[in-house]
């Protein structure tokens, strides 16, 4: 009797954890979806265009000519939403004297395919070297969230040549964080796109900056502290009071940005204590 009890409850627990298994993508992306002719149309109103083409679109840039440019920051956005939701990027480093490409993810937008760990990189190493090819060095990555793993992947690849990264409200593994969240499902055991950072940023040399909310409930602080605490690099931490994942202060004119920009592009790189 005890037998057929515990089995009436570990069997349909036992099938909700496979069905979590198999689609267990559709809880880590949420792409926001535009026909191809609808993301032009916003993208054109915003001023920016899709690069390097239309019809093969990678991500958006600013339609305005930069000469002189300090370099290539290219942006890796978080989990939701897709690449026309971050405007502000442009806002903040254009004035700033970088050309900015906020990368559009597979699946997200107007491109094709579906999201996973090893198309996400896979596809920003393509990225990054189209937009080296395009423009030259120096390269720098911006890793929002999800794109901090995207952006640990392809400097572990060590494909591209890349001067200084930015991580923002980023994690030390995505198998921790979603632990954290659905510890009764054991998600850190289940989980497939893992994005172990501490093994993707081991080793890495380039300057890199830390943003982090203080009060970040999607990406608790201790998992992107443990990431911070991991660097063997040159490094500085940004950590924002009375802000969450999704209120960082985002404001062009505001004064972090132009100092992590200038903590990146510095062009002696040493090991912090």
């Amino acid at each position: 009797m005890v037998i057929k009890r515990m089995l009436s409850i570990l069997l349909p627990y036992l099938l909700f954890l496979l069905a979590l298994f198999i689609w267990q993508r559709n809880l880590i992306y949420f792409p926001g979806k535009q026909s191809l002719a609808r993301q032009q149309e916003l993208a054109q109103r915003l001023n920016l265009e899709l690069w390097p083409a239309k019809e093969s679109y990678l991500g958006l840039m600013s339609k305005s000519t930069m000469k002189g440019s300090k370099g290539t920051v290219i942006v890796f956005h978080g989990n939701a939403g897709s690449a026309i939701n971050r405007g502000y990027y442009f806002n903040a480093l254009e004035r700033l004297g970088y050309r900015v490409i906020v990368a559009e993810y597979p699946g997200y937008g107007a491109r094709s395919g579906s999201p996973s760990e090893s198309g996400l990189i896979s596809d920003g190493i393509a990225i990054a070297t189209q937009a080296r090819d395009d423009f030259g060095d120096p390269i720098f990555l911006w890793g929002e969230s999800l794109g901090s793993g995207v952006v640990g992947g392809i400097v572990h690849s060590g494909k591209v040549p890349i001067k200084g990264i930015v991580l923002m409200t980023p994690f030390d593994s995505m198998a921790n964080v979603a632990q954290h969240h659905y510890w009764l499902f054991l998600a850190k055991w289940l989980i497939r796109d893992r994005f172990d950072n501490l093994k993707y940023l081991h080793g890495y040399s380039g300057n890199t900056a830390m943003v982090i909310a203080e009060d970040d409930q999607i990406i608790p602080n201790r998992y992107s502290l443990n990431l911070y605490d991991s660097l063997q690099c040159h490094r500085r931490l940004w950590s924002f009071k009375n802000a969450d994942h999704n209120s960082l202060p985002l404001a062009p004119e505001l004064p972090w940005w132009q100092e992590v920009m200038h903590f990146i592009d510095e062009a002696e790189q040493v090991i912090s204590e």
